[in-house]
């Protein structure tokens, strides 16, 4: 059963709480969450838990039906994400909206052959490595691994890429010496019951693999984890590998119904073993996908690069241009399902995880779009301009990506236009990467022009190119011209530089003014938008999961601003319920939008921007938060921060 305690219990209650569960031989073990802390009691239940709901202190007990226990849904209903730090200062996460690629090899065979193919893999996107030291074989005239000798070699490819090791660990009398190099254990297919070792590894406290059997049924997977989780680590990934089926023309049959019937039953991380599961390498790309899109967290894939000498598995291993076109497939998917997939930050990227600036002596600040764009303006508007580099990339996706993956150590995305609406695109950006926070805003007056080459006139103008915001703010002047085609850029600077460079009369650009002298262009006409109260309001994004570079010039002013996102109860009342926390707090929500979650028909995030007048802006929140989680399904906050032009 489950104990959740009440959020103002006292340390002696929980004591005398946990004293008498004891005495009734139960084993605990207590967790403490951001909302919550409960008492995980397994054991044979021989009383009536009423008794345990009258105790001190305690809110609720939840019986758990289930065999395993803190595996379990009942247990825990949120999905866990699990942590694994690198040395680049970033936290990988496996679990939530995270699609993660762990590549290697089979087995460690060479310090060239490690250091080659962690180089492959981590430019393909990998963000872990894997790799056997010791290989349990079916024969034992077979290559048996090189030991701590391969441990060595692993460690020092992963540091150079950045990339945490995940190994398999065959006997517990191996604990002391792969402790030191090793990030994640993995407990291979042959291992998954071995109770022993279960234990031992789970009591090392650090994330494991665990393999299922190829004659497991998903119960017996879920009790193995049992094991783990029960001798102290909380942080288990479940792996599908395959089961043996009747079917010869693979290596194993993959149970890919095993991942949606798994998020069902357990709060556990779910990835998929293609190499293992069909044994041949042409296959492995197109298992991988299908796995990714039937909900998996990841892949763990084998790539040799020489996979006709391997050692060890040759034949399933597949080729590093292999697993580069795999990596391209699952980048294009990901957003079709509502996810992001996890990338390393580059060794030379401007954010370094001891804080230093990049090369230039600057912060770096990305935006969508080109030179003389509405952001860029804002980046120089909300920092220091001496401070700060603004650098373009191509979509708003692309700006999230950079602040992940550390290429950047801020983001300027514009959210909202008083007169066209919100950026749609940019709030499901905030859903996909849970890496992602506020860290400030700012609201920018949008004025617009009509941009043509030098000679050009309006009668000249056939066709009108812009961002189809900025085309839906010029609605009335350009509907005294119905002649014209609107033809849709990726900003209005973009519209600006390719009139510029077609060099044609019949073409002309929406923009700011500023293009004019940027791109040698003209103003045909000034001040088009609709109405002169036009405004965009940008927010600064910043990367959770690294430190924040000295010198950042965020707006020093106190905080004034909170955004949340959520996912309501499926009852009635619930955003009304939801909506009475922000009114009984006193709160000025001045945004409130749904967005319809991918793979989950008719269910919506909701986001929310609030005002914060109180000082304690930080403490504030926190008790907001707690108020909130009592009313939804799912909770995050964005960011506390200050807002310029408020």
């Amino acid at each position: 059963m489950v104990i959740v305690l009440k959020k103002n219990s006292t340390e002696e209650q929980k004591k005398y709480i946990c004293q008498f569960l004891k005495e009734k031989n139960f084993k605990l073990n207590e967790i403490v969450g951001e909302e919550d802390t409960v008492i995980a009691a397994v054991g044979k239940v021989s009383m009536d838990i009423r008794e345990v709901e009258l105790l001190p202190g305690v809110n609720n007990v939840i019986p758990i039906s289930k065999p395993f226990k803190l595996a379990s849904r009942e247990f825990k209903k949120e999905n866990t994400i699990i942590e694994v730090p690198n040395n680049r200062g970033q936290i990988i996460r496996i679990g939530g909206q995270h699609v993660v690629s762990i590549a290697g090899p089979c087995a460690v065979e060479s310090r060239e052959q490690m250091m080659e193919i962690a180089a492959a893999v981590a430019s393909s996107g990998a963000v872990m490595l894997r790799g056997g030291a010791y290989k349990p074989r079916s024969s034992p005239y077979s290559f048996q691994g090189l030991g701590e000798e391969g441990l060595k070699y692993l460690k020092e490819a992963g540091e150079k890429y950045g990339l945490p090791i995940v190994t398999e660990i065959v006997s517990e009398s191996l604990i002391p010496l792969m402790r030191d190099y090793v990030d994640v254990y993995q407990i291979g297919a042959r291992n998954m019951q071995n109770f022993d070792l279960l234990k031992k590894v789970g009591a090392i406290g650090k994330p494991v693999i665990l393999k299922r059997s190829y004659t497991a049924t998903l119960e017996e997977l879920l009790m193995s984890a049992e094991y783990l989780l029960s001798s102290g680590t909380d942080s288990v990934i479940l792996c599908e590998r395959g089961i043996r089926t009747f079917e010869h023309a693979t290596r194993n049959t993959l149970d890919i119904s095993a991942v949606p019937v798994l998020r069902s039953l357990t709060h556990l991380p779910i990835i998929v073993d293609p190499s293992h599961a069909v044994g041949i390498r042409d296959k492995v790309p197109s298992m991988g996908l299908a796995s990714i899109a039937a909900g998996a967290d990841g892949i763990i894939v084998e790539v040799h690069n020489h996979p006709e000498k391997a050692m060890s598995d040759g034949a399933q291993s597949m080729l590093p241009s292999q697993f580069d076109k795999m990596m391209h497939d699952i980048e294009a998917l990901a957003p079709v399902i509502g996810k992001s997939v996890a990338h390393i930050r580059e060794e030379n990227s401007s954010v370094v995880h001891s804080g230093q600036k990049n090369s230039s002596g600057k912060i770096v600040c990305v935006y969508s779009g080109k030179r003389g764009a509405y952001a860029e303006q804002a980046i120089s508007r909300y920092f220091d301009s001496h401070d700060v580099e603004a650098v373009a990339v191509d979509s708003f996706e692309e700006i999230f990506q950079s602040v992940v993956d550390g290429k950047a150590d801020y983001g300027m995305v514009p959210i909202e236009n008083s007169l066209a609406g919100s950026v749609f695109q940019n709030y499901d950006n905030f859903s996909r990467f849970e890496d992602v926070s506020i860290a400030g805003a700012i609201t920018l007056n949008i004025r617009h022009a009509l941009l043509g080459i030098k000679g050009a006139t309006i009668s000249n103008i056939k066709n009108v190119y812009s961002h189809p915001q900025a085309l839906s703010q010029c609605k009335k002047f350009l509907d005294n011209h119905k002649d014209w085609n609107f033809i849709d850029a990726v900003s209005t600077a973009t519209a600006a530089q390719f009139v510029a460079e077609k060099k044609s009369k019949e073409n002309a650009a929406i923009a700011s003014s500023v293009n004019a002298a940027l791109y040698k262009l003209e103003i045909l006409a000034e001040d088009i938008e609709n109405d002169p109260g036009n405004f965009t309001r940008f927010v600064v994004i910043q990367a959770n999961h690294t430190t924040k570079p000295k010198g950042a010039k965020e707006a020093n002013v106190p905080a004034n601003m909170a955004s949340f996102i959520f996912k309501t109860k499926n009852e009635p009342g619930a955003l009304y319920n939801v909506l009475g926390v922000f009114n009984d707090c006193g709160l000025n929500m001045t945004r409130l939008e749904s967005r319809p979650i991918a793979g989950q028909p008719w269910r919506y995030w909701f986001y929310a921007d609030a005002e914060i007048k109180n000082q304690n802006a930080a403490e504030y929140v926190k008790s907001l938060m707690e108020k909130l989680s009592d009313k939804v399904e799912e909770i995050r906050l964005l960011g506390i921060y200050s807002e310029l032009g408020k």
